[in-house]
């Protein structure tokens, strides 16, 4: 608050300063409310067709603000940002949370559509997402499934992207990549990938997908302390009655055991090429992640713009948006300005 410019006599007046000087204390105390009361709005679900799907999403902040896109991974959900989204909307930004297909409210709009979880699907849902919402161009962040599909948005469509946040990098692969053989530790950690290539895996997955999803949370992350809340509001979304076929389809087309959809061929035909990534981009690592990531010195060079990368905590592992929401936060910040 500028006092400078009120009259000297006014300013001498006990009851005005004391006015004044609660103001001012009072002032710094803003944003914090108005970020809790954006976090009350992150429950109330939108929908919208987009593509072959109708997309569930949370959409909070100034509707004229920097639109910023965020994208959750497997097996997680939205709620890995519910403490960065309502702290990028108290800065001023329009953020939108989507279901990824087989996730929460979201639903295949022909019940006779593939179950496709081909990551250049998942791509196109969100380019399919910024078309309804008419949004030409946008932040977006993502780790884990959600990276790779910011990933892929931002090569095949750079201009929908002002500035990218990618967890683990560079994630851009191919079918033709996923057949090659890598050094057993490295094998092991992709132990449910093959598990989900078998009838078995697949009948598991749909019996026991809380306890999976789980177990998947604790060796991605071996130094968060997650509770029993935070996982079931997670968990809930994976109840979606495509998740279990979505799930099984991505990990299968990874090794080469679906085609996938023909009307994707032209993105898959590009990113079998690994384009380069030239939107302005911070990458980010966490200092405990437990779940496959690649060094980041072995994919520095794919981003040819702007770029940054980012090493979180020793404690953080492979969600950091919920893990060390301040920091991630900070990142899509930073990534705006780039």
């Amino acid at each position: 608050m500028n006092t400078s410019a009120l009259p000297v006599q006014f300013l001498k007046n006990k009851t005005v300063k004391s006015a004044l000087l609660l103001a001012m204390l009072l002032t710094p105390v803003l944003p914090v409310l108005a970020a809790d009361n954006y976090a009350s709005e992150f429950n109330n679900i939108h929908q919208i067709n987009a593509g072959d799907v109708n997309i569930g999403y949370v959409d909070i902040g100034p509707r004229d603000g920097q639109p910023v896109i965020l994208l959750h991974g497997w097996p997680y959900d939205i709620h890995s940002y519910v403490e960065v989204a309502p702290a990028l909307a108290s800065k001023g930004f329009r953020v939108i949370v989507p279901h990824l297909r087989g996730y929460g409210t979201t639903r295949f709009i022909s019940d006779t559509a593939p179950r496709n979880g081909q990551p250049s699907a998942m791509a196109a849902d969100i380019v399919a997402l910024m078309d309804a919402l008419n949004i030409k161009q946008a932040d977006v962040a993502g780790f884990d499934w959600g990276a790779r599909t910011a990933d892929i948005v931002a090569a095949l469509w750079p201009e929908r992207v002002k500035s990218l946040v990618s967890v683990s990098g560079y994630l851009i692969s191919s079918q033709k990549i996923g057949e090659q053989p890598l050094p057993p530790q490295a094998e092991l950690l992709w132990w449910y990938q093959f598990y989900f290539a078998t009838p078995r895996g697949e009948a598991g997955y749909a019996k026991n997908t809380h306890d999976f999803a789980k177990l998947i949370w604790q060796q991605a992350s071996p130094g968060w302390k997650f509770s029993d809340k935070t996982f079931a509001a997670s968990a809930a979304s994976l109840d979606n009655p495509d998740h279990v076929a979505v799930t099984i389809s991505n990990y299968r087309w990874r090794l080469g055991l679906e085609k996938g959809e023909a009307k994707y061929d032209k993105y898959e035909q590009k990113l079998a090429t690994l384009p380069a990534i030239t939107v302005p981009t911070i990458t980010i690592e966490g200092g405990n992640n437990g779940a496959p990531h690649p060094d980041p010195k072995t994919y520095a060079a794919r981003f040819t713009g702007k770029y940054e990368h980012r090493t979180f905590g020793a404690n953080v592992g492979h969600n950091p948006p919920q893990e060390d929401p301040v920091a991630f936060t900070q990142a899509v910040v930073d990534a705006d300005k780039l």
